[in-house]
């Protein structure tokens, strides 16, 4: 969120920090001069003047844009097959993100699979569940939060819904074979989709429907996590920050 700075506050902060200042001139004055009369004087002309004047100054900088920058709320949908690295190159991300002073939010699969368990992994319940993600995002983005999803979403059908309902949508598509996805497989969950212990599984029962149109496609078997997450940092940065 946003935030302005209003008059009544402007006012109070100048108040406050020249009753310091001019108390500390008041006291400087009385010990050289050794006159209660002229140091009480001299610190009650000093404090009303530069008031206005600190006022005065800082309204002025208020309307002038140097050296602020504004970023458009934006979406980073990452897409790949199951452990193709996409939670871990969105971690590094938020970090980037947030050292710049973004406000971001990592919306990624595990959490949201936790919060609602009963959904399944057929191709209407997936379709379902990543149009409710999209709308979060969309919350999110009209609350000047930008997201970053990291989502199989193997279907163009919910990416192509994503990019309709959201502004500013960079689609991430985080690229590795099945054979790499496999040996990262800390899980064991290929091991169970081979086996026929786990239905619908991207990439083995269940079809991945490559992106044609990704704005970004990030390749985990050249590309180190802290790597990719400079390439879309860098991408963030030209698109929506101005």
């Amino acid at each position: 969120m946003y935030q302005k700075e209003t008059h009544t506050r402007t006012l109070i902060k100048a108040i406050s920090w020249r009753v310091i200042a001019s108390l500390t001139t008041t006291i400087l004055v009385y010990l050289f001069f050794g006159r209660l009369d002229l140091a009480a004087t001299v610190g009650i002309l000093e404090t009303l003047i530069k008031i206005f004047l600190y006022y005065i100054h800082d309204r002025a900088w208020s309307k002038i844009p140097f050296g602020i920058k504004k970023v458009e709320p934006f979406v980073v949908w990452m897409t790949g097959l199951p452990l193709s690295g996409k939670t871990t190159i969105a971690r590094y991300l938020k970090k980037l993100l947030e050292k710049e002073g973004i406000k971001v939010y990592h919306i990624d699969s595990s959490y949201i699979r936790n919060l609602i368990p009963e959904i399944g992994y057929e191709r209407k319940d997936r379709i379902i569940h990543l149009k409710r993600v999209a709308h979060l995002a969309k919350i999110l983005q009209d609350n000047n939060i930008s997201t970053i999803a990291s989502f199989v979403s193997p279907y163009t059908e919910t990416r192509e819904f994503v990019k309709n309902l959201c502004k500013n949508v960079l689609i991430v598509y985080v690229k590795a074979d099945i054979k790499t996805c496999q040996k990262r497989d800390y899980k064991g969950v290929y091991k169970k989709a081979l086996e026929g212990k786990i239905k619908n599984f991207t990439g083995i029962s269940d079809v991945y429907e490559e992106p044609t149109d990704a704005d970004i496609i990030i390749d985990t078997t050249k590309n180190s996590p802290e790597e990719a997450a400079l390439k879309i940092y860098k991408k963030i940065k030209e698109l929506f920050v101005k």
